[in-house]
């Protein structure tokens, strides 16, 4: 059974108390996206994509435009807008019950993006531009903040130096969700991202995933993005796309404790990965009296 405390989410007008985990699959509309090089190239390809990530368990359907490869110029918000409304458009068309996030730090994109049917603004720099709680509130947005000490795109010429990152990352998310409460978000409506590799070195990602759980008392959901990430890179010194057993594995790790939305690119792998691991915690009992059937304890000549 999961603790009387997990974190409940105020989203598309509904609370949902996350005592598990919900996941976040990722569509990217960028042509220069680090984990799937443009292979969805079309609004078309990428709406069904959105299709197939909700029929393998996705809760949230997550649209960016805006790839964040350092070196690639950054997009005007009309060009990035142009490519996600469309894709948002066509999923809250096809399947109106699914919650959409659009993944943008640019103000005018989130709003034209909630505007065209999205229930949720994933900015991944921590508020950089202040005004995108505004946005939400006037909207009744759900928010995801991440905690970013740098500038998205950036490469640092040296990284920052924490005495304890958990400490300071810590720190930083309880004065965010501070300031987009006080600017009108409905705290049920936040959800925080300790941010793992954002403007931090593998390493230091690997520290705060190691005391992730220090975070909880924020009270908050906790978006954990470990998909294909560069600290998985860097561990199993693999391209992107022989990341996904490592991200597994970091979804295994973290779903002990409920509360968190992992954004993943495989949904069908992560959800039954956190079946297994609701099972192994007792969050979700097998029937006493259940067997197999045939069918399913071999694979048919």
């Amino acid at each position: 059974m999961a603790p009387a405390d997990a974190p409940t989410l105020r989203i598309a007008g509904a609370t949902v108390e996350v005592r598990s985990s919900l996941l976040m699959g990722v569509v990217n509309a960028s042509l220069d996206s680090f984990s799937d090089g443009g292979r969805y190239r079309t609004v078309e390809d990428r709406v069904a994509l959105a299709g197939r990530l909700v029929a393998e368990g996705a809760a949230i359907v997550d649209v960016g435009g805006q790839s964040l490869i350092r070196g690639e110029p950054e997009l005007a918000p009309e060009a990035e807008i142009s490519l996600v409304v469309p894709v948002i458009e066509g999923v809250a068309r096809r399947w109106p019950d699914v919650w959409i996030s659009v993944d943008t730090y640019k103000p005018p994109v989130a709003e034209a993006a909630l505007a065209a049917g999205a229930h949720l603004v994933n900015d991944v720099s921590g508020l950089r531009h202040p005004e995108m709680a505004s946005v939400c509130a006037r909207a009744g947005a759900s928010l995801v903040i991440a905690h970013m000490d740098g500038r998205p795109k950036e490469l640092l010429a040296a990284p920052v130096r924490y005495d304890d990152i958990v400490e300071a990352v810590h720190r930083a998310l309880r004065a965010k969700l501070d300031q987009a409460v006080a600017m009108g978000v409905d705290p049920e409506a936040i959800v925080l991202d300790p941010g793992p590799d954002l403007a931090k070195t593998p390493a230091q990602t690997v520290a705060l995933l190691r005391r992730v759980d220090d975070l909880r008392d924020l009270g908050r959901p906790l978006l954990l993005p470990l998909s294909r990430k560069d600290f998985l890179g860097a561990i199993l010194q693999r391209r992107p796309l022989g990341r996904d057993a490592g991200t597994l594995a970091a979804v295994a790790l973290a779903a002990v404790v409920p509360g968190n939305i992992f954004r993943v690119h495989d949904v069908g792998a992560a959800a039954d990965v956190v079946a297994v691991v609701d099972a192994l915690t007792g969050r979700v009992e097998l029937p006493p009296d259940y067997w197999l059937p045939p069918e399913l304890r071999r694979e048919p000549r």
